[in-house]
Order: C-alpha cells, then sequence, then structure tokens
C-alpha cells in the first residue's frame, strides 16, 4: 500500500506540474524521490493536446531525482561492481538487489560503467535495469527516509512530546530511520511538529514506532547503494570460523524481511526472515544453536564490551534494558542484519542506534 500512495503521489504531482505549466511555464515545484529534493521547472504542454497525451507524459517521462541515467541492479543477490570491463577486474563491491547507480558509460561489450555511493566501476550490463523501465521501478521502490542532520545523538520518543519519561532510544548523527508519517502535529508544545518513525525491531512488523522533532531530520526518498569492500572487510585479527560466519551472513545481502519468519531454508530460499531469525539461521548452519527471540538470544554467550567487538559477535538494540533487534558485527564498526520489510538484509554502522547489549557467541 506504501509503495502505491507513493507512486500515485508522484504521478498526481507530475500531472498537477503539466497542469500548471500551461499557464505559467515558468513555474517549478520541489518534490523528493530517491533520495534527493530538487526543483524541476514547469514544461510547456500545446493547450490542445489531447488528455491522453497529457497523461503519458505526466507518467512516462517522470525523471528520477539526483540520477541523469538510471539503472537498477536486477539480481536475486548481489552485482558485483568491478575496477574493468573483464571478469579478470578487481572486485571494488557489490550492488544488492535492487540498488541504485548513475550510468556513466551504456553498454559496451556486455559491461556498463556506473557510479553507485561511493563507487564507481563496471557491471555486467545484463544484471541492470535502465531507461524508463528502471525509472518507474525506482518510483515503486524507493524508501521514505528520515536522515538525523545534527551533531549529537537525536532522542527517538514513544509519543510526540518532550517529556522527560518518554526518550525509547536515540540515533546516531546521519544515520537514517524509515518514515511512517512526515509530519505530525502538536498544539499546545514547545517542539510541535513530528516525524512519525520506525526502528528496526521484531516487536511488530512495523518494527518498533516512535517519533523525532522534524527540525532535526531531512526527509526524502533512497534507493539502496552499492557497498565497497571495505564496508565488506571483517577487520584484523578474525579466525577463520568467524569469517566463514560472517561471510556467510553477507551473501544474503538485499534478501527480504519478513517479521516472524525464521529457518535456514526461509533465508536460502530468499522466503524471509527477521532479525533474530537471521542471526539464528546464520550460526545455525554452522552448527551453533541460538534461540528464536532476540530477547532470547541476548542470554546466549558472554557478555563483552564494545572495546572487544570481533566479527561474528552479536549486538542488541532497543530501550534501556528491552531488547527487541539484533544484528551480526562484521568488524570496521559495521554490522550486518535482517533490518526491515523495505530495506532486508543489509550493512548499517553498528551505532546507528544506541547499542543495549555485546555478547560473543563463537569462542575461539
Amino acid at each position: 500500500m506504501y509503495n502505491k500512495l507513493l507512486k500515485f503521489s508522484v504521478v498526481c504531482m507530475a500531472g498537477l506540474l503539466l497542469v500548471s505549466s500551461i499557464a505559467s511555464p515558468a513555474m517549478a515545484t520541489e518534490h523528493a524521490v530517491a533520495g534527493f529534493t530538487y526543483d524541476k521547472t514547469g514544461i510547456e504542454i500545446d493547450p490542445t493536446a489531447q488528455n491522453s497525451e497529457i497523461s503519458t507524459l505526466s507518467t512516462d517521462f517522470t525523471p528520477i531525482p539526483g540520477f541523469n541515467n538510471i539503472g537498477i541492479a536486477d539480481v536475486d543477490t548481489n552485482l558485483l561492481v568491478r575496477e574493468k570491463p573483464s571478469e579478470n577486474g578487481k572486485i571494488l563491491g557489490k550492488m544488492p538487489k535492487d540498488s541504485g547507480c548513475e550510468i556513466l558509460e551504456a553498454d559496451k561489450d556486455g559491461w556498463t560503467k556506473v557510479k553507485s555511493g561511493k563507487l564507481t566501476g563496471y557491471v555486467k550490463s545484463e544484471y541492470l535495469i535502465t531507461g524508463q523501465d528502471a525509472s518507474r521501478l525506482a518510483l515503486d521502490i524507493a524508501s521514505h527516509i528520515a536522515v538525523f542532520n545534527g551533531t549529537e545523538n537525536l532522542r527517538v520518543r514513544k509519543d510526540p512530546s518532550i517529556k522527560d519519561d518518554n526518550v525509547i532510544d536515540s540515533i546516531a548523527p546521519g544515520e537514517e530511520i524509515l518514515v511512517l508519517d512526515p509530519l505530525v502535529v502538536t498544539y499546545g508544545e514547545e517542539i510541535n511538529k513530528w516525524v512519525k518513525v520506525s526502528l528496526d525491531g521484531d516487536d511488530s512488523e512495523t518494527g518498533t514506532v516512535g517519533y523525532v522533532a522534524k527540525e532535526y531530520v531531512d526527509l526524502s526518498y533512497k534507493l539502496a547503494q552499492a557497498y565497497t569492500m571495505q564496508e565488506l572487510e571483517l577487520g584484523p585479527g578474525v579466525s577463520s570460523r568467524r569469517s566463514n560466519v560472517v561471510n556467510f551472513a553477507k551473501k544474503f545481502l538485499g534478501y527480504r524481511y519478513v517479521w516472524g519468519g525464521s529457518g535456514i531454508s526461509r533465508l536460502k530460499n530468499n522466503r524471509g526472515v527477521d532479525c533474530s531469525g537471521f542471526t539464528q539461521a546464520v550460526f545455525a548452519e554452522y552448527g551453533i544453536y541460538l534461540p528464536r527471540t532476540s530477547r532470547e538470544q541476548a542470554n546466549r554467550g558472554t557478555r563483552i564490551s564494545s572495546s572487544q567487538l570481533k566479527a561474528g559477535d552479536l549486538i542488541f538494540y532497543g530501550s534501556k534494558s528491552y531488547i527487541n533487534h539484533v544484528a551480526i558485527y562484521i568488524g570496521n564498526g559495521r554490522i550486518v542484519h535482517a533490518s526491515n520489510k523495505r530495506d532486508g538484509v543489509k550493512i548499517s554502522n553498528a551505532f546507528y542506534r544506541s547499542p543495549v547489549k555485546y555478547a560473543r557467541i563463537i569462542n575461539d
């Protein structure tokens, strides 16, 4: 339903723009799609044009802000980005399923040069959706996000008010949060404009619902981007067992999130798992059996501090002592986790939220 509303809103906005441009060709409107907010100059339309022609223009020619020539990874897992257009080219990183890129050089001998996130390199053209097909798909799969624009941690509250006892979590500067409602107004409050957001969590299908002050976030739509090899590295001194666990977990980047989903077969066949289902399945592949929920898993292993973290350890998140999300630490301050139903399995900053507990499951 959310994606349909997003697509409908963008199409309506494009239609409104075109109709407005009949009376005022210089008019510009602002809207945000796929991670960018921009001004789109009005397009002159012949007043005698048929309605069907206007309708076609308003949908088929809607640009994707931030992209001059968009491409989307058409893979089940990850699309390799290489340094040169060859199977022998050094692997620079990976584009997960449905991630977006700017096409820098069109298909040549089966390879396309792209830029996605921090990466610029070559991908196999057969695994890339391009042109109007990519533009239309982008409108369906973009996520509405809030990006924290402050310098200190942002408080997430259980209701839209600044009461002292309603803080449930905090978000690190520059981190993204999924948006459920971009504007909640509370009259009579010192801060009266709020954004309703969803934190990763296994409490419900929508995660943990909270509110952040609108003045501290920037709202946009965004597509997933490529991961660099540095983001995928494990860090120094990692045992082979830890390396195997983490590399196995990273094979599923871009796979589906389904609340309540568990089991290794669901994970491998991309039928969807939730955060604790993901960790349970990954460790089970190596003979380490964890209980079902994040709260139960937090009681296993040995409690450690953040300074002791190694790739393969578990990090738990929640509100104060209440735990509702779990992730696998992969080194270099990063985690891999089944995040939410829009992002699926992804890599994040380990401190994108305030961790509640760290646990060592692999003893080596």
